[in-house]
């Protein structure tokens, strides 16, 4: 992909214009980044208080008898939204789904091991320790590229 910016003065907001010869999954995923009007913030409860957590505080994102918690370094946080729109609303370059119960932020992932058959092991910071399931085994490969 070619990135160019020209500088006018006649515009007074930014355009953005998209030359391609058909519409990719690079082109879909940068339209929406740049209309994207989720906020990257996401509420959490602990204890009755209310936190704003920063995606990069997330360790992970996981379901727990039917309710969706983001775990940090400061403990469990009850989300009220459901994983499929956390997933919608993250950064998918730094989270990636791995079960139909989980996602993880992979700048947390301190190692995975493979040596499981059909599964990967996912280690992340804190000493959580987590699976992949076989279903989104190959998309993670795809992700990290192995």
């Amino acid at each position: 992909m070619q990135i160019e910016i020209k500088i006018d003065e006649a515009y007074k907001d930014p355009k953005v214009v998209i030359l391609t010869n058909k519409i990719t999954d690079e082109v879909n995923e940068l339209l929406k980044r740049l209309s994207d009007t989720h906020p990257q913030t996401i509420a959490g409860f602990k204890d009755g208080n209310l936190k704003i957590l920063q995606p990069d505080e997330i360790i992970r994102i996981f379901t727990e008898n039917q309710k969706v918690y983001a775990q940090t370094e400061q403990g469990k946080y009850l989300i009220r939204l459901r994983l499929y729109e956390l997933e919608e609303r993250l950064d998918k370059g730094t989270f990636a789904r791995i079960s139909n119960s989980e996602i993880i932020n992979l700048k947390k992932v301190e190692n995975m091991d493979l040596s499981f058959s059909g599964t990967i092991c996912v280690n992340l910071c804190n000493n959580i320790t987590t699976f992949v399931s076989r279903r989104y085994v190959s998309k993670i490969k795809q992700i990290l590229g192995i």
